[in-house]
């Protein structure tokens, strides 16, 4: 189903990636919720399998690889006295890899396996790793593959959706339209968001769908308009992605009387990257979620600082998952790499800001509200420092 990061993307109009692109695959969980794990001396270098897409052929997946091994290596230097002997292994992207390093790594002694990417590789890796008691913090935000011993690590549909439907309704946007793409990233956001306002108190007043094609789009947001009009809806929510129809469907919405000065714009993906977006008419006054951005623009500066370049957009996951792994390793228990331990309800503080893993194997993070003004990004609600706060 869905990952962080698809190895490529044809646009409405271009052939794009983006941060907020969607690898789709049909996978399950490995399991019910785990609280095993094996034990650990942490007296010793605790060794940590990380995953990376090298050696598939692809530059992009080069880069990346690159970038979360600089990531999780920066993370561990950051640690103090306790100590991570991180093994790095390539999986080029592939399932039978994935599983095949995740043998090798757990009978090479790794304790914990951060990693793999793409969501049909972590799911192999992951059930590969259930045999033999260890778990595995995967980069995918794919819901699917998340339970048992498989936790990811990826921002998720839901996540994001509570967060934005709860500043909504508090803000007096209680009446909100769901727009979506007619495809299975777009059926899931469809279903967060869904979720998402029914616990925030607000009400889905409408639903309105396109074909994932230009013309799919101009045929249809005449009558996404009209029905937004119709039902009184204080806001849109939209699950398209800036890679997709994002560009075209904001615009089309506003010629048919549906722009920023009429209704509130809440985008289910990151608005913000590529940068050009911002200068979009249609976007001007949306909402939208991000991490804490100052924690993050520190990791850029750090990254860029220690490694001559910029780091790749999904590489603080990598960052996030060995603060984790420090964090419980650092308690001195032997029990410290279990499912019971990785699911305490602190969390922890990674490049991202604050997360936590649960137990069904998906993730909470403490996400800012952003909103686009005169082409620049805004923040209007902080991200929560704690788990205790606003925002939760």
């Amino acid at each position: 189903m869905l990952s962080v990061l698809s190895r490529a993307r044809k646009s409405l109009g271009r052939v794009a990636v983006g941060l907020a692109a969607l690898a789709l695959a049909a996978c399950q969980p490995v399991g019910g919720p785990s609280a095993g794990g094996p034990a650990i001396d942490s007296s010793v270098p605790v060794p940590v399998a990380l995953l990376v897409p090298s050696g598939s052929g692809q530059a992009s997946d080069e880069l990346l690889a690159r970038s979360l091994q600089n990531a999780a290596r920066l993370a561990i230097s950051d640690l103090g006295a306790v100590k991570i002997d991180l093994r790095v292994y390539n999986t080029a992207g592939q399932p039978a890899q994935a599983q095949a390093m995740a043998i090798k790594a757990i009978d090479e002694g790794a304790k914990i396996i951060l990693g793999p990417v793409f969501a049909q590789e972590a799911n192999a890796a992951g059930v590969a790793a259930a045999a033999r008691g260890v778990n595995v913090l995967a980069f995918s935000n794919n819901p699917d593959i998340a339970g048992g011993n498989v936790f990811i690590l990826g921002p998720t549909f839901q996540n994001t959706a509570s967060r934005l439907a709860t500043y909504s309704v508090r803000n007096g946007k209680r009446r909100i339209m769901i727009v979506h793409d007619q495809n299975t990233a777009g059926l899931l956001g469809r279903a967060a968001i869904e979720q998402g306002v029914a616990r925030s108190g607000g009400s889905v007043v409408a639903v309105g769908s396109y074909e994932f094609s230009q013309n799919g789009v101009v045929e249809a947001a005449p009558k996404i308009a009209a029905a937004a009009k119709a039902n009184t809806a204080d806001a849109v929510f939209l699950t398209a992605d800036t890679a997709g129809a994002l560009p075209l469907i904001s615009q089309l919405l506003a010629d048919n009387g549906l722009g920023p000065a009429a209704i509130q714009f809440i985008g289910l993906t990151r608005w913000d990257i590529p940068q050009a977006t911002l200068a979009l008419p249609g976007v001007q006054g949306a909402w939208f979620a991000m991490p804490d951005p100052a924690l993050y623009q520190q990791y850029q500066s750090r990254y860029q600082t220690a490694f001559g370049e910029a780091p790749h957009p999904i590489s603080g996951l990598a960052y996030d998952g060995i603060a984790a792994i420090g964090a419980l390793v650092k308690q001195g228990k032997t029990s410290a790499l279990s499912g019971a331990a990785l699911t305490q309800g602190a969390g922890f503080v990674g490049v991202n800001g604050i997360f936590r893993l649960r137990n069904d194997g998906q993730n909470e993070r403490g996400l800012a509200v952003a909103q686009i003004q005169n082409n620049q990004v805004v923040i209007v609600d902080p991200a929560p420092r704690s788990f205790g706060g606003a925002g939760f």
